[in-house]
């Protein structure tokens, strides 16, 4: 089991998880590897998993009616990724989750998912806590979305995800702020001028 994983579920519920109950969850998931640019969802089909990322980078992102595209969602090493909807619901997604990088993930299904939660206090509270604060954050991004100018979203942004800045392309983090690429690229250069 990946020290990656070790962590995130000790951020998250704040306190340390017992190797046997590592092991446990474990038991559940299995590993893989994509390359890049390789969609893990699609729009349209049923999400089945929930994924980890190990190594590598991928994003979730809707298609609007003019075939542009929404970035909704970022993902990391030590961050999580899915079509919550779907794979709650068993409705069709609603995303398309696409790769940035190669990535090597654990994948957990909706079968191991209720199993493990149910035979691993621990991990249930995790994934409610997990799934608590991604809810909450996506409240707050609305609300500043809606509310503040795309300036001080970059800022908070970069602040907030440094290495997401260093390794999204900046096209797909203007468009989760809700702004332009010429804006973005703007912002981004006045700031290096005040460096």
């Amino acid at each position: 089991m990946p020290a990656s994983l070790r962590s995130n579920i000790e951020r998250t519920i704040q306190q340390k998880i017992t190797d046997s109950d590592l092991e446990k969850f474990s038991a559940f998931t299995f590993e893989r590897t994509f390359d890049k640019k390789h969609h893990l969802l699609e729009e349209g089909q049923l999400c089945n998993y929930i994924y980890f990322i190990q190594e590598g980078a991928a994003y979730s992102y809707i298609v609007d009616q003019k075939g542009d595209k929404h970035a909704i969602q970022f993902s990391l090493e030590g961050y999580w990724i899915s079509d919550l909807f779907s794979f709650y619901s068993g409705k069709e997604a609603i995303y398309n989750i696409e790769t940035l990088e190669p990535v090597k993930v654990l994948m957990l299904n909706k079968e191991n998912f209720e199993k493990a939660c149910c035979s691993i206090p621990m991990i249930d509270r995790f994934f409610r806590i997990l799934i608590q604060n991604a809810y909450v954050a996506l409240q707050y991004r609305l609300a500043k979305t809606n509310s503040e100018d795309a300036e001080h979203r970059y800022e908070e942004f970069a602040k907030k995800y440094p290495d997401f800045v260093q390794r999204i392309p900046q096209y797909l983090i203007a468009s989760y702020l809700g702004i332009k690429p010429q804006s973005l690229s703007r912002i981004r250069k006045e700031r290096t001028n005040k460096k």
